[in-house]
């Protein structure tokens, strides 16, 4: 990819996090922060992917990006979407959102495929997004994925789609539902 490619898939990301900042509920950011990934064509390693540099954070009630948008600036959010892209090459995006049961539910009601592992079921020796996002993903990677969370983890939504226009709407949509409740 040519540099303004780079530049100009920053960009997208960028107006993305722009969005959130403005309209996404705070309820929704999980206690170790909320991130935002969008990845390149053909990405293999989390340097190929792009996001916010310090995460989503709750400030004053509302949702406020610590860092700039850059490549390699998440190695969690990048796993999760390099992941999902080694089963479908066009889910290329991908944040994490705080789990409740609630919020699932109301993602379920916007007809997004939903699908959860449980982290007690992970083999040895594989990171956890790795195969936890691979084991939601054998039919088709699915719109969002959660887990309940385990020892020392935090239970967590990660919502999944071909660029950071599908993730932001979803999220918007879901504060909306949310403030309404």
């Amino acid at each position: 990819m040519s540099s303004k490619d780079r530049e100009d898939l920053v960009a997208v990301l960028r107006a993305g996090v722009s969005r959130l900042e403005e309209l996404m509920s705070a309820d929704l950011i999980p206690e170790v922060g909320t991130n935002i990934a969008y990845a390149l064509p053909n990405a293999r390693i989390p340097d190929d992917v792009a996001a916010v540099e310090g995460r989503i954070v709750r400030l004053a009630g509302k949702a406020h990006a610590v860092g700039d948008v850059r490549f390699g600036a998440s190695d969690h959010v990048a796993r999760i979407v390099l992941t999902a892209m080694k089963f479908d090459p066009v889910v290329r995006a991908a944040a994490n959102i705080r789990f409740s049961p609630e919020s699932v539910s109301l993602l379920e009601d916007m007809l997004l495929e939903v699908c959860s592992f449980d982290r007690t079921k992970e083999p040895p020796g594989i990171r956890t997004m790795d195969w936890g996002v691979a084991s939601c993903c054998k039919s088709g990677v699915p719109d969002v994925i959660y887990d309940r969370g385990g020892m020392g983890k935090e239970p967590m939504i990660r919502i999944l789609g071909d660029d950071p226009e599908v993730i932001v709407n979803n999220i918007i949509k879901l504060s909306a539902r949310i403030i309404k409740e």
